[in-house]
């Protein structure tokens, strides 16, 4: 696992808005101020550098279902780009798996992000920072059968000051990230938090 993720000497940020951003921010909105006009993208997350993993067709996630914040949605797959930056879902309404990272279920930890908004209003994560330690969150793959994680953690962090060794790194049980953007939102520079969800598989 160790060889797995090698994380970047220097953290490159995936931006939450319409365009880039970061500052901190302690407390975590009960639901993030959006202006509805906005066009909001979880780029600027700080991706590592991954060593692809081969997942098999049956293992790869197709939905992810979260029914304490009415979250039931499809699985794009996303990439990291040549500037190191990771893909974002291009509809709103679908969060979006990396691929080239764990499966979830499998060691390590699997990185699941989506929007917090849209020009036409809440996404599919907008209500991500309402979850709270104890709730259970659904992945299910391709071969319909399913796994599920307990959520330990939910905290807010500045897009500068991003935890990316404790986010993508070697993780004791089969863990999943949900990622999105939070914060203040500036029309220059976007979002300027990530909210970040650490869960581990239920046994």
């Amino acid at each position: 696992m160790r060889k797995l993720l090698l994380v970047l000497a220097s953290a490159l940020l995936v931006g939450c808005g319409a365009d880039p951003a970061s500052v901190p921010a302690p407390t975590l909105p009960a639901t993030p101020t959006v202006p509805s006009s906005t066009a909001s993208v979880p780029r600027e997350v700080p991706v590592p550098q991954l060593l692809p993993v081969t997942v098999p067709a049956a293992r790869i996630p197709s939905r992810v279902l979260i029914p304490s914040i009415g979250v039931d949605s499809g699985l794009e797959f996303l990439g990291i780009a040549a500037d190191r930056t990771i893909g974002v879902p291009k509809n709103p309404a679908l969060a979006g798996w990396l691929r080239g990272g764990p499966a979830p279920g499998d060691p390590g930890p699997a990185i699941v992000a989506g929007h917090v908004d849209s020009k036409r209003g809440p996404a599919v994560f907008y209500r991500l920072s309402e979850l709270r330690p104890g709730q259970v969150i659904t992945v299910r793959r391709a071969d319909r059968t399913q796994v599920q994680f307990r959520v330990d953690a939910v905290e807010q962090f500045a897009k500068s000051g991003f935890p990316t060794a404790r986010v993508y790194g070697p993780t004791p049980v089969p863990s999943l990230r949900l990622i999105t953007c939070a914060g203040t939102y500036d029309k220059s520079a976007g979002y300027r938090d990530n909210i970040v969800v650490f869960a581990s598989l239920v046994n």
